[in-house]
């Protein structure tokens, strides 16, 4: 094992034994080299490492700190991953969110605020008063889908859908439906989630996420040309 991976191996298992808790201070740099038995060069360039991974924050002039290790944080390179992933492996990644997203918009049916209904009516509004717009579109869709996740009180879930939703994937959706004319349909299928949602039934709710799911995935089939679209009979009802 390199010295680099054995000093990160080491601070994580400090951090994860609880020996390092969230906030904590590192030593200074010759202690904790000393302390892990191992050179000053080794820590120093597994802390660059942690540091990009968000596990540790350098404050130049004060010293190296645990970080809050909240998933929001830990999971925010999880979109750039996405954004770097080619169009084959794309498709994967909207198998995923298949698989999560419908059952998220379930759970946030019984714990959604009226507060944040309200929230999805106002970006519905904006959405309809947006056709045609991709950018506008793209906006409206990203919060309309946050609002519903992150409702659910679970910030794991809220930051993985976040990072397999990338801005840069739902553009090439949305240009494919606005250019397929199909941009309407699809903000048709998000007042459907709405609708089920204000109605509190969770059956419907999972219905109508898993048709929109699937309209997203058909259309960047489309658009990548890596398979045929899903035509309306390869769509569950």
């Amino acid at each position: 094992m390199a010295l680099t991976d054995e000093a990160i191996a080491k601070l994580r298992g400090m951090i994860a034994s609880g020996e390092l808790q969230p906030g904590a201070r590192l030593p200074p740099e010759q202690q904790l080299a000393t302390q892990i038995g191992l050179s000053r060069s080794g820590v120093r360039e597994a802390v660059k490492v942690l540091e990009s991974a968000r596990v540790l924050d350098v404050r130049r002039g004060d010293g190296t700190y645990v970080t809050s290790l909240s998933p929001g944080l830990l999971l925010e390179g999880l979109g750039v991953a996405v954004e770097l992933l080619r169009d084959d492996t794309l498709l994967e990644v909207m198998e995923v969110r298949r698989m999560l997203e419908p059952v998220a918009t379930g759970v946030a049916t019984l714990r959604m605020t009226t507060v944040q209904l309200a929230e999805l009516s106002r970006i519905l509004d904006d959405m309809g008063a947006a056709a045609g717009d991709a950018e506008k579109l793209i906006e409206y869709d990203t919060a309309f889908h946050h609002v519903i996740t992150a409702s659910t009180g679970n910030e794991t879930l809220t930051s993985l859908l976040d990072g397999l939703s990338t801005r840069t994937l739902r553009a090439r959706v949305w240009r494919g439906l606005i250019e397929g004319n199909a941009a309407d349909r699809t903000i048709d299928e998000h007042r459907a989630i709405y609708l089920a949602l204000l109605a509190r039934d969770p059956a419907l709710v999972h219905a109508a996420a898993l048709v929109h799911v699937n309209t997203s995935e058909a259309w960047l089939r489309t658009v990548i040309g890596a398979a045929p679209a899903l035509n309306e009979r390869d769509r569950p009802l």
